[in-house]
């Protein structure tokens, strides 16, 4: 580690972004990730601001050696693989850039822009690509994996918008991947994850959106909950085109629009945002209302795009303690909703949740075997069961919570596999079940682009030896 320690000029020589070590100012900072479980150090952290300086980076590792951390900006991974010990983190926050084509409609958004700088720029124009829906997460990290959320049931996952990607690889060379270059590659990289180099930039087909969208975010309690999620059912299964709808369970944050007297009620809000005006938007939260008891609550209102990316900001705020399971079900059949009532109801911190994001639509117009990505493309629900608190302690407790949840609804899921975005270090052997029969090729194309498996701290998938 000595002869390494004085090495680190040479990087700093090298790169026109910064280097930080555990001897400089900021390192603790440096280091940090979104979720507060994870208290690693890494030896050097590489803030890259270029594709030239993320391959000087990735040679200077492997000459070292060093093992390779990517962050893409947002830190976000749950299972804390962006960060590591002893080894090289190369940080890409510094390549945020997000360049708008508005005619076009197309942009090029750099390996390090995080979702809200997505949003921002793209809105500018009137114009967005299906994201996720914490504006504090990297574009990059979660599209390479699929990036689902409002937008996908009108235009897909955030990858079925890719156009080209600019990639280094393990050997430190950059090249693009586009469908008329290297495409075997390409096709990897939407699903793949990080696994065959590092995106330093991603160029996407952009679409009409907003400004402004319709929310109806409607709250339901615990007594009345296997109704709603019945009601959600008959509702998901003919919604207009132009609507998202997702089920949330969790408690009643203290916002305004929530009465005191329900402020950390555990319930579940059955969500429908419009985005082609009222007239599609209303018929179906009509739909809900009348086929229910009065809800505890509700918020129903035209809202910036933009603010509705960030709705969950807060709740998943930096430093969360989290712990999360993931899997896909068909749909809400009764004995799924007997699960998902009662264990919901097993969550103590107050913080956890329960989210079911439904895939149809755009989500199943692309061909299964288009892309490497691991979810079937028939119309499913994709549900996340998340484990949050404030400290490790009470982290330890809703673990337990959601792994019991997890194996309780097991049996109900389509499959063994599951988005694999959310794949948590104990999931490794659920790594093949997510790809099913796309994982043999893709151990092949990681064979020719990382045979010796150098970017593996991610959903990893082994190399064909």
């Amino acid at each position: 580690m000595t002869q390494i320690m004085s090495r680190f000029d040479d990087l700093r020589a090298a790169l026109a972004g910064t280097v930080v070590t555990p001897d400089d100012p900021g390192y603790d900072e440096a280091r940090q990730v979104w979720n507060g479980e994870f208290d690693r150090r890494p030896a050097v952290i590489a803030y890259c601001e270029s594709a030239e300086d993320v391959a000087r980076a990735v040679a200077f590792a492997r000459e070292a050696p060093l093992e390779i951390s990517v962050r893409s900006g947002g830190a976000h991974s749950g299972s804390g693989m962006s960060v590591g010990d002893a080894g090289i983190v190369i940080d890409l926050s510094r390549m945020n850039d997000v360049v708008v084509d508005p005619v076009a409609r197309r942009a090029v958004v750099g390996g390090g822009a995080l979702l809200r700088e997505v949003d921002a720029a793209t809105q500018a124009h009137g114009l967005a690509v299906p994201t996720g829906e914490i504006g504090h997460t990297g574009f990059a990290g979660l599209s390479l994996g699929g990036g689902m959320g409002w937008l996908t049931r009108l235009h897909g996952l955030s990858l079925d918008n890719f156009l080209a990607v600019q990639v280094v690889l393990a050997d430190g060379s950059i090249v693009r991947a586009a469908p008329d270059e290297n495409p075997d590659l390409f096709w990897a990289l939407r699903g793949g994850g990080g696994n065959f180099g590092i995106a330093t930039s991603i160029e996407i087909a952009l679409h009409e959106v907003g400004p402004q969208v319709e929310l109806g975010l409607i709250f339901y309690a615990m007594e009345d909950a296997a109704d709603a999620l019945r009601v959600a059912r008959e509702v998901i299964a003919d919604l207009p085109p132009d609507v998202a709808f997702q089920v949330v369970a969790l408690n009643a944050p203290p916002e305004p629009f929530v009465p005191l007297e329900h402020h950390g009620r555990l319930g579940f809000a059955l969500c429908v945002v419009g985005f082609g005006g009222e007239a599609s938007h209303r018929p179906v939260v009509d739909r809900v209302r009348d086929a229910l008891p009065p809800p505890l609550f509700e918020l129903v209102t035209p809202m910036p795009y933009t603010a509705l990316q960030q709705m969950f900001d807060e709740a998943f705020a930096w430093g969360s303690h989290g712990y999360v399971k993931a899997l896909y079900l068909e749909e809400f059949t009764d004995e799924a909703i007997d699960v998902i009532v009662t264990r919901t109801a097993g969550t103590a911190s107050g913080r956890s949740s329960v989210h079911f994001y439904v895939l149809s639509g755009a989500y199943c117009a692309v061909a299964d075997d288009a892309t490497a990505f691991g979810g079937g493309r028939t119309p499913r629900l994709c549900v996340f069961v998340v484990g949050l608190a404030s400290d490790s302690t009470v982290l330890a407790d809703e673990r337990v919570w959601v792994r019991g949840f997890y194996d309780a609804i097991a049996p109900h899921a389509l499959g063994r596999g599951a988005y694999v975005n959310e794949l948590m270090a104990d999931d490794v052997h659920r790594v093949p079940a997510s790809y099913g029969d796309k994982y043999a090729r893709l151990q092949q194309i990681k064979a020719q682009y990382d045979p010796e498996n150098v970017f593996h701290r991610n959903t990893n998938i082994l190399p064909t030896p």
